[in-house]
């Protein structure tokens, strides 16, 4: 569902011993329990706090690191139960609205108010408003954030004479890659994933249905899988990926995608803004080839999806006032030159401020991809990502505990779909009778 999908891989046989170990629940006053993901970013969070933040307040920190899919089952037992036992935690912008209705975890406005050395106005606006709930209150601060934008190789478009456009629209994507494909052995036109999963294949595919002008659900809770707009958008985009697309598309996921780019076997990607990060490292073959514009459109002004790691305070812990300190340390300007100047700034956990795009440091690491990052994420609405109104939000999900299950059991039949073993149509019935049965269940509630 992330570009740290790939960083984890690096990470995740230290990550299943769950370093920093400890259950939680610390009688220390001055200690507090983290239980958070173990990708690298957060990895050298954990590597820089004692020498930095535990040197300048008192306060230990406690970490326990695990895996993601690990680390999302013990945060929900966790916080459902309210046992106290960790103080903060790694939480996506999926879940944070679904715990703040929830109860799970503590608004962090009087704290926002209060620490204006912080600065929530430089935190980029649609990351404030994917953390704030329906009852306007913030939840959570992000750590690091990504959108989405379309990747592609300079040099075989100049070979073929094609300019790509800075915003382009889905028909002029798929004519270049209609135009590139083959054009250099073993490279095809476009990678997009084909595997299955709510946070793979449907990350793009749900902004492609957006921007087609369908949504999974209208505001009534009507569900709209096998509507027009969602229809001839999954139609596209299998359309595209199986012309066009990479080999072994529906086993793809972004690591698969970003190996292809890398290796020279696709001319273009639809992906995640974090993964240019590996695409222009010192060690990548093709550093300084690439091109970024901002997510295709049909009937959008803009299509990228948002995404933050961010903490969150578990609303049981005794310790908020230390919690939040640590939250303003990690999440802050400050921490991010820290990470520039110790480790280097391409580690920086960017996507969150508006002042990373004003440094200069930074942006001579990352130039390359630096303004269309900002550009994507700052025209993110998580709130109005369509042409309709939402009954929840998000923009490559829906924002409701259901979406992971109803999400994934669309999404194998839409690869089913790429892999020639079914039809469109016949993919997106059985998705509508799965969503019908989720939007039965919210018309229900709200009919008392």
């Amino acid at each position: 569902m992330s570009g740290a999908a790939a960083a984890l891989l690096a990470v995740a046989l230290a990550g299943c011993a769950g370093w920093g170990g400890g259950g939680g629940g610390s009688s220390d006053a001055n200690s507090i329990d983290v239980l958070m993901v173990n990708n690298p970013q957060m990895i050298d969070l954990q590597n820089l706090t004692a020498d930095n933040f535990t040197k300048q307040t008192g306060i230990n920190v406690n970490f326990t690191v695990l895996p993601e899919n690990d680390v999302r089952d013990k945060i929900s037992q966790e916080f459902s139960s309210q046992a106290g036992q960790y103080d903060i935690a790694s939480l996506s912008n999926f879940e944070i609205p679904i715990y703040a209705k929830s109860k799970w975890i503590a608004p962090l406005d009087t704290y926002v108010a209060a620490d204006t050395a912080f600065n929530q106005a430089d935190i980029l606006p649609p990351m404030t408003k994917s953390l704030t709930a329906d009852d306007n209150k913030l939840y959570g601060e992000p750590f690091y954030g990504e959108s989405s934008f379309l990747m592609y190789r300079k040099d075989v478009l100049d070979a073929q004479g094609i300019q790509m456009p800075a915003k382009p629209t889905w028909q002029q994507v798929a004519d270049i890659a209609a135009q590139v494909d083959g054009k250099q052995p073993g490279m095809a036109g476009i990678c997009l994933r084909g595997q299955p999963g709510w946070g793979q294949i449907f990350a793009p595919l749900t902004t492609v249905v957006n921007t087609f002008g369908g949504t999974w659900f209208d505001a009534d809770w009507n569900a709209r899988v096998d509507a027009p707009e969602f229809k001839q958008a999954t139609q596209f985009y299998v359309d595209l990926v199986r012309a066009h697309g990479e080999v072994g598309a529906p086993q793809a996921g972004f690591t698969e995608c970003l190996n292809n780019l890398i290796q020279g076997n696709v001319a273009m990607w639809y992906d995640a803004t974090s993964a240019a990060g590996s695409l222009e490292a010192a060690d990548s073959p093709v550093k300084g080839k690439m091109g970024y514009v901002a997510a295709p459109v049909v009937k959008t002004q803009s299509s990228g999806w948002l995404y933050a790691w961010s903490w969150s305070i578990q609303q049981a812990s005794k310790k908020k006032d230390n919690a939040w300190k640590f939250i303003s340390w990690a999440s802050s300007k400050e921490y991010e030159e820290l990470v520039g100047s110790q480790l280097g700034w391409s580690k920086v956990p960017a996507g969150k401020r508006a002042s990373t795009y004003e440094n200069q440091d930074y942006l001579k690491e990352a130039s390359a991809f630096a303004e269309p990052t900002e550009q994507a994420i700052s025209s993110a609405d998580p709130r109005n990502p369509g042409v309709q109104p939402r009954p929840a939000i998000g923009i490559q999900f829906v924002d409701i505990p259901e979406f992971t299950d109803l999400g994934t059991q669309v999404s194998q039949y839409v690869s089913s779909a790429i892999a020639g073993q079914m039809s469109v149509d016949e993919a997106l019935k059985r998705g509508q009778r799965l969503a019908d049965d989720v939007a039965e269940r919210y018309r229900s509630r709200e009919n008392g």
